[in-house]
Parts: C-alpha cells; sequence; structure tokens
C-alpha cells in the first residue's frame, strides 16, 4: 500500500516562527467550534458538524492528505465514538430512565432530601455526593439537571441552586459516564495503549491530581453560600465529606481503573456523611437571607428495605463494573470471546507515515479498531440493567427494552455529536492537525505543563465535554510533552484534568442548568456567577501539574 506522509507546517511563512501560521489555520475547526458553541450557541451535533467539515477540508486542502484516508479516518473516530463510547452512555443513561420510570428514583431523592434541613449540608449531599454518583452513571448533563432540580425543589434559589451544582460539579467529571473521558484520552492520545495501558496510567495520574481539588470542592460550595466564618460551622461535615471523596478517587483511579472513582467515591461520601450525621448535628440551621424557609421531612417516607432496593440498581451496576475492570477477567473473556474483532482499518491501517520530530524515526501510524463486545464496559452496564428490572417493583423486561428504545432515540444528537466530535478527533490526528498545533506549543518551552491544563479547559468550555476535550487535544498533548522533555502521560492527564474546571462555564453546561431551575434566559446571570470559580480551579491544577512535572515528579506512577 502506497504510504501518505505527513506534513506538520504546510504553510510556513519566510521570517514567522515555525508552525504558527500552519497552527492558526489548524485551529479554524476549533475556532468553528467555539463560535457556534458560545456565540451562536448552536446545537452540539450542528457545532460537531460544521467543525469536521472544515477539519476534512483543510487537511485535503491544506495538509495534503489523501481525500479516501481524510475519509476513512473521520469515519473510524465516528465508529469508535460509536463503539465502545456510546455503547456506555446509553446503557448508563438506560438504567438511570429505569429508576425513573419505575418510581424508584423518587424514593432515592427522599433518601437523602430528608437527613438534614441545613442548606450547606443539603447542598454537599445532593449537589456533590450526589451528583458525583449521576456523574459517574450517566454523565453529560444528566448531574447538574438532576440536582439542581433537586435543590431548587427543597427551596434553594434558583441561581444558587444553579451555580452550586455546576462548581460542584467539577471533582467527578474527569471519570464521569464509566470513565469515558479517561477511555477517550487513552485511545486518543497516540500513546502506546494495549489492553489498555495508556488508559489506565492516565487514570493513575488523573487519580494523584483530582484529590487535590476534590478535598476543597465542599469547603468551596459552602463559602461560595455563607461564607468563610459560617463555613466553620460545618466543619466536621466537609472534612468527611473531601476526605472520603479524594482518598477513594485516588485508591479506585490508581488500583480499579477509570470506570468506577466517581460511584464509589460519592457512595463512601454519603455513607460517611449519614454516618458522621447520627453523632453530630450543626448548632445553628443556615438558610439563604430572605428565604422562605419550608423545611422537608424531618424522616423518610419509606423503609430501609425500600430504600436499599431503589438504590440495587446503582449497587448491580457498580458490582459489575467492578467485576469487569478487573485484568484477570478481561484475560479470562479474551480467551473465550471468539467473536471479538480487532480490525486493521481498511484503506488507512498502513497508509499514514509519522516523521520527525513527532517521532525520532519515520514510523507508520496504526490504525486499528477494536469490537470487544463481551468485555466491554458498556456491556456489563446492560446486563446489570437486565438484572435491575426484576428487581425494581412494577417492572419486567417489556418495559426495559422499552426504555432503552426510548432512550436511543432521547440521545440521538449526543450520539451524533459525540459520533462527530470523534471523527474530528481522528481527522486532525491522521492528518497531522493536532500534531501542528502541539508543535506550535512547545515555544513555551518549560513552562508547557503549565499550560497543559489550560487547553483542557478551553476544550471543555468549547465542546461542554471532558470527553470532546479529550478527544480534541490528547494527541496535541503527548506530541507537545515529547517536544519540550517531560511525561507525555502527565499533561495528557492534565488535559482532563484541567477540563473539569471548564465544566461550569461551557454554554452547554450552563442551559442545562438554566432548563432546570426555570432560569432560561439568564444564562448571563449564572455565568458571572461561575467565572471567577472557573478559572480559580484551573489555576489550581496548573501549578499542580507544573509541580508534577519537575520538583514533585515523584507523585507521578
Amino acid at each position: 500500500m502506497e504510504k501518505w506522509t505527513q506534513i506538520y507546517d504546510p504553510l510556513k511563512v519566510s521570517g514567522m516562527p515555525d508552525f504558527l501560521v500552519s497552527a492558526l489555520v489548524a485551529g479554524i475547526p476549533l475556532y468553528i467550534l467555539f463560535y457556534m458553541l458560545a456565540v451562536k450557541r448552536s446545537a452540539g451535533h450542528k457545532a460537531a458538524f460544521a467543525g469536521t467539515l472544515a477539519a476534512v477540508i483543510l487537511a485535503i486542502a491544506a495538509w495534503g492528505m489523501p481525500v479516501g484516508l481524510a475519509v476513512n479516518s473521520t469515519v473510524m473516530g465516528a465508529c469508535f465514538g460509536l463503539f465502545p463510547i456510546i455503547w456506555i452512555v446509553i446503557t448508563a443513561v438506560w438504567i438511570y430512565n429505569m429508576t425513573v420510570e419505575s418510581g424508584e428514583f423518587e424514593i432515592i431523592k427522599n433518601s437523602l432530601a430528608t437527613m438534614t434541613d441545613d442548606r450547606r449540608l443539603q447542598a454537599i449531599f445532593i449537589a456533590f455526593a450526589f451528583g458525583s454518583f449521576i456523574e459517574g452513571t450517566a454523565g453529560f448533563g444528566t448531574p447538574v439537571a438532576i440536582t439542581a432540580a433537586m435543590l431548587v425543589g427543597l427551596g434553594f434559589s434558583p441561581l444558587y441552586a444553579a451555580g452550586i451544582c455546576l462548581i460542584a460539579n467539577t471533582a467527578p467529571v474527569a471519570f464521569g459516564a464509566i470513565g469515558i473521558p479517561i477511555i477517550v484520552a487513552g485511545s486518543a492520545s497516540g500513546l502506546p495503549n494495549a489492553d489498555g495501558a495508556a488508559m489506565l496510567h492516565i487514570s493513575k495520574i488523573v487519580g494523584r491530581q483530582l484529590p487535590f481539588l476534590s478535598i476543597i470542592v465542599p469547603f468551596w460550595v459552602s463559602i461560595t453560600m455563607c461564607g468563610f466564618k459560617r463555613t466553620l460551622e460545618v466543619l466536621p461535615a466537609l472534612l468527611v465529606a473531601g476526605v472520603c471523596f479524594a482518598s477513594t478517587q485516588f485508591l479506585t483511579s490508581n488500583y480499579l481503573g477509570p470506570y468506577l472513582p466517581d460511584i464509589l467515591s460519592a457512595m463512601v461520601t454519603i455513607v460517611g456523611l449519614i454516618v458522621l450525621l447520627r453523632v453530630w448535628k450543626p448548632k445553628t440551621i443556615f438558610h439563604f437571607p430572605d428565604e422562605k424557609v419550608t423545611s422537608g421531612p424531618t424522616t423518610s417516607n419509606y423503609t430501609t428495605g425500600e430504600v436499599l432496593r431503589a438504590w440495587m440498581p446503582y449497587i448491580i451496576l457498580a458490582a459489575f463494573v467492578t467485576v469487569w475492570g478487573l485484568a484477570s477477567f478481561k484475560s479470562a473473556v479474551r480467551g473465550i470471546e471468539g467473536f471479538a474483532l480487532g480490525i486493521a482499518w481498511p484503506g488507512l491501517d498502513g497508509a499514514v507515515e509519522q516523521t520527525a520530530p513527532i517521532v525520532k524515526a519515520a514510523k507508520i501510524y496504526a490504525a486499528k479498531y477494536n469490537f470487544n463486545f463481551v468485555s466491554a464496559g458498556g456491556t456489563a452496564i446492560f446486563l446489570a440493567g437486565i438484572i435491575s428490572a426484576f428487581v425494581m417493583p412494577n417492572y419486567n423486561l417489556g418495559k426495559a427494552f422499552a426504555c432503552f428504545t426510548r432512550t436511543c432515540y432521547q440521545l440521538r444528537f449526543p450520539i451524533l455529536t459525540i459520533s462527530m466530535i470523534l471523527g474530528l478527533a481522528y481527522i486532525m490526528n491522521y492528518s497531522g492537525m493536532s500534531s501542528t498545533l502541539g508543535l506550535a506549543f512547545t515555544n513555551t518551552g518549560a513552562l508547557f505543563p503549565f499550560f497543559a491544563p489550560i487547553l483542557g479547559w478551553l476544550g471543555v468550555f468549547l465542546t461542554g465535554s471532558d470527553t470532546s476535550s479529550n478527544a480534541l487535544f490528547s494527541n496535541l498533548q503527548a506530541t507537545t510533552a515529547q517536544q519540550v522533555g517531560v511525561d507525555p502521560y502527565l499533561t495528557v492527564a492534565s488535559n482532563s484534568s484541567g477540563g473539569v474546571t471548564g465544566k461550569m462555564i461551557s454554554p452547554q453546561s450552563i442551559s442545562v442548568a438554566t432548563s432546570a431551575t426555570g432560569m432560561v434566559g439568564q444564562e448571563g446571570d449564572l455565568f458571572r456567577f461561575t467565572i471567577f470559580h472557573s478559572l480559580a480551579m484551573t489555576a489550581v491544577v496548573c501549578v499542580i501539574t507544573l509541580l508534577q512535572a519537575y520538583p514533585l515528579k515523584g507523585m507521578l506512577p
């Protein structure tokens, strides 16, 4: 097969810094995404289509990529979006939808909302802990929609309900929807990923960055609500929440992989707070100034058995995903998975050659697509959903599969968006456009680790998704790190860690929050509420990454 060799500075202008003009042009698909999402507020799938189309045209016209290779790489990216990414999204949201349809979700909400009447503790329970649980199982805007609506129902003002939920939904985002952002980072980075090696290594590093943020988020939320002095009144609860979440996040991300950190961290945090409230109560109850106080019920409307049954679908899900994530299980399945397919992508595998300075010596850019249905994380969730249908009262398989069909229809636009964003990522990677951007960033030299999280922050602001940001920038992060001489796994991980702080100002997230709280038309107010918090948290991640790149390098796995 005839090989096409990537070119990294096709638009070099005499007298201009290397890669500068080419990088500015390579950024056009990203500018289009920014304009359509942040300015025109277009639907995600429309913005993704425009950005992907622009990337394909530029790859062919400016980078000289043959038409067949450009189309093939885009289609391969879209297929990776469909499986395993979309397969996880559909099954996770399906389980959530079943709990809503069966009425079990009302019991879950009641079990959380009736524990305390203090607004600070309600915010930590619902926006931080329960929101993290929903982020881990569903992600993609679901936690903010649910928790913001719950807080309004409890009596929070719409602005504070929406703003607090956006701020709280930071620490769990990198491991959201059963670890999809990390899975995508491992695949799109171009780092060796046999048997998920890159994915697991990135998971470990993110698990050594985000816990520093996780432990302060409960304090951050409370201070935002009531100031530092009144925050001290609930210090025991904030310490329990922060330590429980951060420690569990570290342990699961480093020893179990990227699938369960959110789910298990949220569960441990919720249990820790429940145990604490049995022996400790705040001396004063906090409500917002001028708030019309309407205390919720002080005791649960349901028995312990009913509460346990309501949570059972997620307990089953956690158990299945845990088993599926074990290396021994994957090894056993690999031996019997006769229908697993490892496809050398026709017309693309072996057809693209990378050259210096991206690689030390000319190297073929492989194009392998793995379809391992049995061992896929989405299959674990699907099986958990099947079993859950027998656990939920007045529910059955017929209703479950009808719900599955409705879930697929409900997610039709996110499916298109994710597929096209992955197509955009792959065409930028295989054409060399991502490498061009990365090479331009080498001009920051030794300071690049400080700027690496800002790229992730920008990506999430533009796309509303840590998954999409990782798809866009992971290869760029790895390329740049290799050029400046720092650990590429660190910068790829920091793309995801930095991205979580951009979630609260993303136009999509703000739209979800305003819709859930009846604030449509007040998006500007909510943006102003969250922008400072977003920038401040991003700075924290930037400093952590810079320290881990040099003086604290020993923290890395």
